[in-house]
């Protein structure tokens, strides 16, 4: 497993495709993130991040059957790992534990967590 180091766009990845469940593949998981973050996403980013993600051992793909209608391709789906699950659950804990940290009278914004 390669680097444990979670990025916030490959943070984001991981959540979009524990959305998407058995329908994460690339172009799935850029709408859906554009939807969720409400910004611009290349599909370019989507497939680094993916790689880098499988490479970390965070995510897991496997290829679709090859259809018609995408010129006989597959596509290629993703699943997060245990170790992905592993990640976005420190990542959360992390934030919560610093969000809790801080005074109520510090920020203007009420958060609830």
């Amino acid at each position: 497993m390669k680097g444990t180091y979670l990025g916030e766009f490959e943070e984001l990845i991981l959540l979009t495709v524990g959305i998407l469940g058995e329908g994460a593949y690339g172009v799935a998981i850029k709408l859906e993130l554009e939807k969720q973050a409400n910004r611009k996403i290349s599909i370019g980013a989507v497939h680094a991040s993916t790689n880098r993600l499988e490479e970390k051992g965070y995510l897991e793909s496997e290829f679709g059957v090859k259809t018609k209608e995408r010129g006989g391709k597959r596509k290629k789906y993703y699943t997060v790992t245990i170790y992905g699950q592993k990640a976005l659950k420190m990542a959360m804990d992390l934030r919560k534990n610093m969000w809790a940290q801080i005074d109520p009278s510090a920020f203007s914004i009420k958060t609830s967590f």
